[in-house]
């Protein structure tokens, strides 16, 4: 068959690890046989992040500014250990967050739900997206190591130079203590993500906090999407048939762990990164998780859950056989391939990551997987493929389909 053809290119950002190695096998096997691949490439590695000073971070996110849809690998987020290895110049944020600033968009994550990976909790018959604001709270904090005795006060400076003072502790010894913040602005676009988003996929949204304890600060994330609700999406969410539903973070935990799922449950910023995690590993793996992030502005930058799978990769440089699960990062591309496709009038490409993905659970299961998913199916007999051959596997059935 002929390829097919695209428009306009994606914004590709390569990562690290075994993530990239995946990366390269992807394309080779599974996606430029069959598509004319039309990308803006930046490499997001370590080593050429330290040697740009991060500035082709800055410059992959502005060109998914300027295209709408970007796909990225997973990268390292360098700690004092990887300066070390790595003999980098500084101790460099985490691309995904100053990816997520740029674009100003909220994290869609949600399993992938395959026969023969059960989720841990018997209740749960449907994926459950997690929307993770991804802006502020921990991850832009200020903290102080408190050496003794004093006062810690939280002070706000207008610009007309009048200061609003509120004491944090009265400090007898030494302690720490954390500064965090959030924008009216960033949080007014996680909401309006979140309805959009919700409508989009026509499931109901909720969304919790601790508003009885944090009176001003998570208050204020309530308030905005109430009064937002009430504005702008009341009616539509009506018409379509689907429910926002406000409730506290701890009773939100609990009712999740009795539904059927089928939802989106939009989270701050922490606890979206956790309950992310705890949702993957319940659903069956990190590695079968997606993960897209949606601006209000209309861009998309699609991505796996996962990090960069950094004792395989060590085992790899060995020349040691792996068998490492690639279902995330292949359903990047597929979705970034979808978003392309619809963007641009291309019903061939969306077919085709259709396809992709039908191909890949159907590998799975047929018996075929990686691994990680040989201890947690309850298919009789799977047989454990490595890393290259459960990528080979999935482009025969895709081959098969076509």
């Amino acid at each position: 068959m002929a390829k097919i053809e695209m428009k306009t290119p994606l914004v590709e950002m390569d990562g690290d690890e075994m993530t990239r190695i995946i990366w390269q096998l992807i394309k080779d096997e599974l996606i430029n046989p069959f598509i004319n691949l039309k990308t803006e490439y930046y490499d997001l590695g370590l080593k050429n992040r330290d040697a740009t000073n991060d500035q082709v971070t800055i410059d992959a996110s502005e060109a998914t500014k300027r295209l709408g849809v970007a796909v990225k690998c997973a990268t390292i987020t360098p700690n004092a250990a990887r300066v070390k290895e790595y003999n980098l110049k500084q101790m460099w944020k985490s691309p995904n967050g100053t990816i997520r600033a740029i674009l100003d968009g909220t994290v869609f994550r949600a399993p992938i739900v395959v026969k023969g990976i059960e989720p841990n909790v018997r209740s749960w018959e449907k994926p459950i997206t997690i929307a993770r604001h991804a802006y502020g709270d921990v991850y832009k904090n200020v903290e102080m190591r408190i050496p003794g005795p004093g006062k810690a006060e939280l002070v706000f400076t207008a610009a007309d130079g009048t200061e609003t003072r509120e004491l944090i502790h009265e400090f007898s010894g030494p302690g720490v203590i954390q500064g965090q913040h959030n924008l009216d602005s960033s949080i007014e676009s996680f909401a309006r993500s979140c309805f959009e988003f919700a409508l989009a996929t026509k499931q109901d949204l909720w969304f919790a906090t601790k508003d009885t304890i944090s009176k001003k600060y998570d208050h204020r994330f309530k308030d905005i999407f109430r009064e937002m609700y009430e504005a702008e999406y009341a009616k539509k969410f009506e018409d379509a048939g689907i429910e926002y539903f406000y409730t506290l973070i701890d009773d939100a935990v609990a009712r999740v762990m009795k539904s059927k799922g089928g939802f989106i449950w939009a989270c701050k910023n922490y606890d979206g990164d956790v309950m992310s995690d705890m949702l993957s590993s319940a659903f069956g793996s990190l590695a079968m998780m997606t993960s897209v992030l949606v601006s209000p502005q209309g861009y998309y930058e699609y991505e796996a859950a996962h990090g960069t799978v950094q004792r395989h990769y060590y085992k790899h440089l060995r020349g040691e056989e792996t068998s490492t699960n690639s279902v995330a990062t292949i359903f990047a591309w597929t979705g970034a391939l979808r978003k392309r496709g619809e963007l641009d009038g291309i019903p061939e490409l969306m077919a085709f990551a259709d396809k992709l993905e039908a191909a890949t659970i159907g590998a799975i299961e047929s018996g075929k997987m990686t691994g990680d998913l040989t201890l947690i199916t309850n298919l009789p007999n799977p047989t454990k493929l490595n890393t290259q051959d459960f990528i080979k596997a999935i482009r025969e059935t895709l081959e098969a389909s076509l």
